[in-house]
């Protein structure tokens, strides 16, 4: 797999607590120079990314992070914001507690209010696997489904622990046909990339990817 076509794949992201706007703006550099899949950046940034970039790059960011345990009015409120400011994709994370005590009709309610308002526009929905068993990883399959959504993710990156390569195979057994997949949280190398990919992943969340590919990018 050609390094060009794994960054294609690749939601180039920054999404650390400290982010300033100089370290965001080489993020969106990067990405444009090596067409990136997305940015995926804390929304306070989208309007100045849009600002300088224009339309020349597709903004993702993330809504309820990293916990998801907020009430679903400020998700929405927060959806809302970010998808008038510019963001072309919403990376969500579901109210992990809930799905825990069984409580799957208001993980899937909360997944359905938010992709109602992204409409056509992608919605990808976080279950930060490493807090669940198998169990309520199928549950939470079960709940991207049924709740419309375009993709499910692994992890926030900010958990005990990210993505591995033995829950993607058990999403891809227990989603919708309808709904993607994407890696995030720990992935490091090229080939941790092209593992995931060749699993059957659509997207990866990887800061490190520019980093990792740049000398073959660069070719």
């Amino acid at each position: 797999m050609e390094a060009k076509e794994i960054i294609a794949h690749v939601d180039h992201t920054y999404l650390k607590q400290t982010a300033t706007w100089a370290e965001i703006q080489q993020i969106c550099d990067e990405a444009l120079t090596y067409h990136a899949a997305t940015v995926m950046v804390p929304s306070c940034f989208i309007p100045r990314i849009k600002e300088k970039y224009g339309d020349a790059l597709k903004i993702a960011t993330v809504v309820g992070f990293p916990n998801g345990n907020c009430n679903t009015a400020a998700k929405i409120a927060e959806t809302a914001q970010a998808l008038a400011d510019g963001a072309s994709e919403i990376d969500m994370v579901i109210n992990i507690g809930m799905l825990k005590a069984g409580e799957t009709d208001y993980v899937t309610q909360e997944i359905r209010a938010l992709k109602r308002l992204c409409g056509d526009r992608i919605l990808k929905v976080i279950v930060e696997t490493c807090f669940l068993t198998d169990e309520e990883k199928i549950a939470a399959c079960h709940c991207v489904t049924e709740g419309g959504a375009d993709i499910i993710k692994t992890s926030t990156g900010f958990g005990t622990a990210g993505a591995k390569l033995e829950d993607i195979e058990l999403f891809k057994k227990h989603i919708g046909s309808g709904v993607q997949m994407k890696a995030a949280g720990g992935i490091h190398t090229r080939e941790e990339m092209e593992a995931f990919l060749q699993a059957g992943c659509t997207r990866l969340g990887a800061s490190a990817a520019v980093k990792v590919l740049k000398d073959e990018l660069d070719k």
